[in-house]
């Protein structure tokens, strides 16, 4: 067996988030080696142990979701993807790198949660993978170990101002937890939801007897997500401008503060997700107990919600899309909530479906081909540390490459998806273009829609970080 093993992917359209170029691509040794223009000179004298035809497809880098939740515990219940099959799915999706959440419990060290994800995912993972760190225990302790995780590339911190007695921080320990990121360099994350002012809706709504899945919904409402966006936003400046990257952005309202923010020269982030993107309240309201399938938080807003996400994403105020895969089974999870909203698990399957459905928003005329992967590839990957590895195809990246038929059609369903979960939340949906083959550092993990990969090949990357800032 020679030392080097190369691959070489000809007569694709290669995008990135800069450029579109017909181009042939030679991987060595699992990383991008050149590229260079289909038909020339340079190309043609190119040599490989194995070539793949991509003639009239396109070839973009894996995509990147920095946000989801393998075999997250919560509400006495855990989602149902571990490792294992969530990043099986992921693959099969075109996603070639996660960035998952370790959990800091109340009254543990930061390290004790990542040392339990690390034993989560070790061994199990078909695509590469980092974490960021939730902090739901800020105290002098937690605080000096966020300058180690940095150090060690846990470079992401995330706080929630929802979730009282379970992840809740009030803004004194926001505060203290900002100041600290202004020193090490890390990024805070924020779920910002007015999560006090929530459990008295929740409360009282219980009490009138509204306790179907859209009651959810409703008690969340847009307002207290843009109070806790534009209260985040104004710990961070307090705290000496700390980058603050606000995650599952879902209303217009929320967008509109980090819109000012940006406007001030702020380091504000935002990201959205597909779910906000193409489903609604109309979904929560399904008959019976459909709706459940479909609560999350933040939760499904109003269908004209969805206008300014897009805006915002092609203003460039949402940066980013991720999936905040956290999926639960309608039998037996979901159901749980039954006769009571608040306790149905919080969360939608996703991480499979994300590069598709961005791919039909180019198709919609939404979003173009290189934005789409902008915001699913490359500024994920910047965002997170993570750049040049990930999110690009040039020459020293990893080769994470994805072969993608813009032509073909297909109906997303759980009957043939691959997310350990009985539901799809984009169940009949029919998009344009699918994923064909799939390498994870040169390695194809999917060959023309046969699987090929394995639980351990994925690897721990750990994060350099931000890199949107000076």
């Amino acid at each position: 067996m020679s030392s080097t093993t190369r691959t070489l992917i000809r007569g694709g359209l290669v995008i990135t988030a800069t450029d579109e170029t017909h181009a042939d691509v030679l991987i060595e040794d699992g990383r991008i080696a050149a590229l260079a223009a289909h038909g020339s000179a340079a190309a043609a004298a190119w040599t490989a142990e194995h070539t793949i035809d991509a003639t009239g497809k396109y070839v973009i880098p894996g995509g990147v979701d920095a946000h989801t939740h393998m075999e997250l515990p919560f509400g006495g219940t855990f989602a149902s993807d571990d490792f294992e099959t969530g990043t099986r799915a992921a693959a099969w999706g075109g996603t070639t790198t996660i960035v998952d959440f370790a959990v800091q419990t109340v009254g543990h060290a930061l390290r004790d949660g990542l040392d339990a994800w690390h034993a989560k995912a070790d061994g199990k993972c078909a695509v590469d993978y980092a974490f960021h760190m939730i902090l739901s225990d800020v105290n002098e302790s937690t605080l000096k170990e966020m300058d180690l995780l940095v150090e060690e590339g846990v470079t992401s911190f995330k706080l929630f101002m929802a979730y009282p007695g379970v992840f809740y921080s009030d803004d004194g320990r926001i505060l203290r937890a900002m100041q600290r990121a202004s020193g090490n360099g890390g990024l805070i994350m924020m779920h910002a939801e007015n999560g006090i002012a929530i459990d008295v809706l929740v409360e009282q709504a219980l009490a009138r007897g509204e306790t179907d899945p859209r009651h959810h919904g409703e008690v969340r409402k847009v307002l207290l997500e843009a109070e806790a966006t534009h209260r985040a936003i104004q710990l961070a400046r307090v705290a000496g401008g700390t980058p603050l990257y606000v995650v599952h952005v879902s209303a217009e309202e929320a967008v509109a503060e980090i819109a000012a923010a940006r406007h001030q020269g702020l380091d504000v982030f935002g990201e959205t997700c597909p779910q906000y993107l193409f489903l609604s309240t109309d979904n929560l309201a399904e008959p019976g107990f459909e709706g459940a399938k479909y609560v999350c938080s933040t939760p499904l807003r109003p269908r004209e919600h969805q206008a300014a996400l897009w805006r915002g994403l092609r203003t460039n105020d949402l940066q980013v899309v991720s999936t905040d895969h956290c999926p639960f089974c309608f039998s037996g999870q979901k159901e749980l909530g039954r006769g009571d909203f608040s306790k149905i698990p919080n969360g939608l399957p996703g991480v499979e479906n994300r590069m598709d459905l961005l791919h039909q928003a180019v198709v919609d005329g939404h979003i173009s081909r290189r934005r789409w992967i902008e915001i699913a590839c490359a500024t994920p990957a910047r965002m997170f540390g993570l750049h040049p590895k990930k999110g690009t195809l040039m020459p020293g990246a990893d080769a994470d490459v994805v072969v993608y038929d813009p032509h073909t059609r297909q109906t997303i369903s759980a009957a043939t998806h691959h997310m350990n979960v009985d539901y799809s939340a984009y169940e009949g949906k029919t998009v344009t273009g699918r994923v064909e083959t799939v390498l994870s550092r040169g390695r194809v993990v999917l060959d023309r829609g046969t699987y090929t990969g394995r639980a351990g090949h994925g690897v721990y990357v750990p994060r350099s970080t931000c890199q949107y800032l000076n």
